[in-house]
């Protein structure tokens, strides 16, 4: 043991600091981002625009516009396909935000 010096493992006060102001910079970066993608505000659509869904960044729902012409009576179900299909899609594009908002943090996300 006579080469051991103590300290961080093989981490000197300086490096270890640094690391932190990172880690730090880091965590305030997602945060940011993670606001960003609570604030926007994705469409969804289907039918060429009969049903679409609006939802945030984090995929919570905000809200549906049905146009008039989308409501048959005798054909429900085409409706119910339509509000699923325009879910689906704005699921997509959430996602697609938030890989591009959060995927800049990868693993490291996960720890902090």
């Amino acid at each position: 043991m006579a080469g051991f010096k103590g300290g961080y493992g093989g981490f000197g006060g300086g490096n270890m600091q640094n690391l932190m102001k990172q880690a730090q910079k880091m965590q305030q970066e997602m945060a940011k981002a993670q606001e960003e993608l609570a604030e926007a505000e994705i469409a969804g659509s289907a039918g060429g625009g009969l049903v679409e869904v609006r939802v945030n960044g984090k995929n919570e729902f905000l809200g549906i516009s049905i146009k008039p012409e989308a409501v048959d009576p005798d054909d429900v179900e085409m409706l119910e396909d339509l509000i699923a299909a325009a879910m689906n899609d704005a699921k997509e594009k959430a996602d697609a935000l938030s890989k591009e908002k959060m995927g800049a943090f990868g693993a490291m996300g996960g720890m902090l």
